[in-house]
Formats: C-alpha cells, structure tokens, sequence
C-alpha cells in the first residue's frame, strides 16, 4: 500500500473537466475559461450553465415557488434541510435510476432552491413573504435572490453578488465538493448530494472564513493603524485570515477578481482593505520569506460581501449559493463515471488480540458472575 497522506493532499482522486485551479499561474478557468473574462460578461446563471453543461444556455432557470418549511435561525442549516426534503416533495428519482438528462433537471431545480430558501431564511421568520409577480420582475438570478429577501435589488448590490457567486463557484476539489461527489457515487438523488455538500461546511474551515476577515477590517477601523494591528496579531500567535492558500503558489486569482470588483462598486470599505491588504503582506513577507502566503479569496469576498449588505452570519450560506454551480457540475460528472467511492485505510490499531485483553473486562466479567 502507498504512503498514508494526511487530509489526501496531492492525492489524485479524479479526471474532471469542470475546472483548473492553476497553481503557478495564479488562474482559474471554468472549463478552459479564465474567471476574470466571466466576471462582469457573463451573468452567474450562464456560468452555472457553463460549469454543468459546457454551455452558457440555457443554464440555471428560475426558482419555483416553494415556501421555506424549516427555520431553525442558521440559515446553512435550513438550506441543509430543506435541500435534503426535496427528493420526497418532488418525487426525484435517484442517480442510480434516471438518465443524465433528468439528474441534469434535477441538479438545476435543487440548485436554484437552495438559492431561495437562503433568501427566505434570511428575510426571518414573521416577515411576510415577497409576492412571486414581484420577484418576477427581476431580470436576473441575483436579482431575484435580493428581492426575495429585502423586497427590491440594488443593481450595485445584485452586480457583488454576482461577482461572487461566478468567483466561488468552482474551486477543484474540496471538503464540500468530495463530499458531493461520494454522496453521488452512491447512487443518492440530485439534491440529497447536494444537501451532503452543504453539510461539509459547517465547519469554519471551508467556506467561513469571510466572516473573520471582516473582524479584522473592523479592528482596523478603529484603530487606524493597519501596521500595528498586524504586527499585535502575529506576535501574539494569531492568525490573519485572508492571506495563503494551499492550492496557490502566488495571489488567488479570485482575490484579484473580486478586488477589481470592489473598486468598480465603490466599496465604502476599499481603502481600509487595502491597507490592511499591504500591511498584512509586507509583514507576511518579513517574516517568513520562503513561503508564499499572498491574498486568497476569503478577504475580498469579505469587502464585496459587505458592501452587498450581507451580514457575516450569511457568509457560508451565500458561499453554499455559489458553490451549487461546481457541485452540480461534479455531481453530474461522478453519476456518469459510475463507480462507487470507496478509498482504502491503512490499519494502525493493536495487534490480534482475545475480547478480555480490552479495558473494563473484568467489571464485564464481574457483573455477569454477579447477575
């Protein structure tokens, strides 16, 4: 058996033609397509279209009306739950049994959904619902997603959050994304894949970390010295978030978009970012200078994120929203490949041994003599 790799780094798990995160380059194209030429060009439904289908058209239709059932106040897990209840709702057959075509179908219909339930979740429960003819008012995915939850859309607003749903919505392979592609290998329906992915990022190490940069752009603000903040926070052995990645040998190409992004919006929070920015990796440079540890994705998300009014707490769900698009995408790539997952272990436990070697036998032993 080969070596043990601890987390499966550098283990090649798949063949995919969904992305390419270049690590040398500081790119990362949707099949073959640089994210930078998408942002701004091509609208988050037609990058959805382009990541499952190879195609923009005609990419993510419209979420049907369909009321959020479960308010649990988190809203990843409301979109977990209610992703996972649609198969019963709508009858969807399970990978195993349908045809591509109607997995495809039914990979856009959860997709979507999960796009409004998050908006749902977020309006808060005894807010009335916003009217479906108003929402079908909106000429974009965006923008119906902002009129879901507030009842209108700022086109400033609804162009960020385009920006970083085309961003994050595909990265390789992850947490999230594995695990959507085991779920599919199963042979599971469309959405409870789907569901499973969302459930990978309850932790904050996959798809949180936005919230956290924010803290920091907040202490800078109050501060006003981006220099000493850093240098506080690294002496004391913490750790600024925003800034390495282990995929990227130099700066996150989707850094680079979003930070574009946020100086053609006019976000309030720009020039504060930026100075937390260079001071962050001048000092990063100081002091370890034989790695690279560059600007990733989470610290602009953070500044574009905000400037769109969503609050941290929404983060993960809007990150969830982005990242329907590659999960889908692998999802219907894993069904056609047709093969279980099923990764070795290496054993490392004890050695052959007789039931009574184990701890507390002899309490076991002692209580059935008793009995």
């Amino acid at each position: 058996m080969a070596e043990v790799q601890s987390g499966l780094e550098g283990v090649v798990a798949f063949a995919t033609q969904i992305a390419e995160p270049d690590k040398e380059g500081s790119a990362l194209r949707y099949r073959g397509v640089d994210i930078e030429d998408l942002v701004g060009r091509v609208r988050f439904e037609h990058v959805w279209g382009l990541l499952v289908d190879g195609g923009y058209l005609p990419g993510l239709p419209p979420a049907e009306p369909h009321p959020l059932a479960i308010r649990s106040g988190d809203a990843r897990v409301d979109i977990q739950s209610a992703l996972a209840m649609l198969a019963p709702e709508w009858g969807l057959g399970q990978l195993l049994d349908i045809s591509d075509e109607q997995a495809r179908r039914d990979l856009a219909r959860a997709s979507v959904m999960a796009l409004s339930f998050v908006a749902q979740s977020a309006r808060g429960p005894g807010q009335p619902p916003i009217p479906q003819s108003e929402v079908d008012k909106a000429a974009t995915i965006p923008e119906r997603f902002l009129i879901r939850w507030r009842g209108e859309a700022d086109p400033d607003h609804a162009r960020a959050i385009d920006a970083y749903w085309i961003s994050a919505a595909e990265h390789g392979m992850n947490a999230s994304t594995f695990t959507a592609r085991t779920v599919a290998s199963t042979g599971a329906d469309a959405a409870a894949s789907l569901s499973a992915a969302v459930g990978a990022l309850s932790g904050p190490l996959h798809g949180g970390a936005p919230s956290r940069v924010l803290e920091m752009i907040g202490a800078v603000e109050e501060s006003g010295d981006p220099e000493s903040y850093v240098k506080q926070v690294l002496d004391s052995g913490g750790r600024l978030m925003g800034f390495g990645h282990r995929v990227y040998r130099a700066e996150d190409p989707r850094a680079r978009v979003l930070r574009r992004t946020a100086r053609e919006i006019g976000a309030p929070r720009l020039e504060v970012a930026e100075a937390l920015e260079k001071a962050a990796l001048e000092e990063l440079k100081a002091r370890k200078p034989d790695r690279v540890l560059a600007t990733n994705v989470e610290f602009w998300s953070a500044v574009v994120l905000d400037f769109a009014g969503v609050p941290p707490e929404l983060f993960t769900p809007m990150f969830a929203c982005a990242r329907v698009a590659g999960w889908s995408a692998h999802i219907l790539e894993q069904k056609r490949e047709g093969r279980l997952i099923r990764p070795t272990a290496k054993y490392i436990g004890p050695a052959p041994r007789p039931w009574n070697a184990v701890e507390g036998a002899e309490q076991i032993e002692a209580s059935q003599q008793a009995a």
